[in-house]
């Protein structure tokens, strides 16, 4: 297997169990920043970090228990997504009174910086929580 694998029609996911600590959003990053590199999309790696920040800091600050952060690319589209135990919906990102909060802001950001985001409820093997997303596209046309 290459080191670089930049092949638009390549297909890959890894997942990242963390613990409910904010020392995860750093290791989240970091991971998220080699595996963007040994794929060979480096150009990436500064908006997927942002995301991934954002997303994971939200999963560890506004929840009891542990979470976890997954990294997919498919077609020519990286998906970073977080998931922890708490079901209830994410802070919509256009409420009036965000811009005037010292916090609260991270699902702005996320809708500023990715060409797609949403979330939604998970419900397997009796765990609860929700899945929140953000998907950047590669710009590099796959080949089928």
């Amino acid at each position: 297997m290459p080191a670089h694998d930049t092949d638009p029609s390549a297909s890959w996911e890894y997942s990242l169990s963390v613990p409910n600590d904010l020392r995860a959003v750093t290791v989240s990053r970091r991971t998220l920043r080699l595996i963007l590199t040994l794929h060979g999309l480096i150009g990436l790696v500064d908006a997927a970090e942002l995301l991934a920040t954002e997303l994971i800091s939200n999963a560890v600050r506004h929840t009891e228990g542990p979470a976890a952060l997954r990294v997919r690319y498919a077609g020519g589209t990286l998906r970073i997504g977080a998931w922890d135990t708490d079901p209830e919906p994410p802070e919509p990102p256009d409420s009036p009174e965000l811009p005037l909060q010292e916090d609260g802001r991270g699902l702005l950001l996320v809708r500023s910086c990715a060409d797609h985001w949403g979330w939604h409820t998970l419900s397997r093997h009796g765990n609860r929580g929700k899945y929140v997303w953000a998907e950047l596209t590669t710009g590099v046309p796959v080949v089928t």
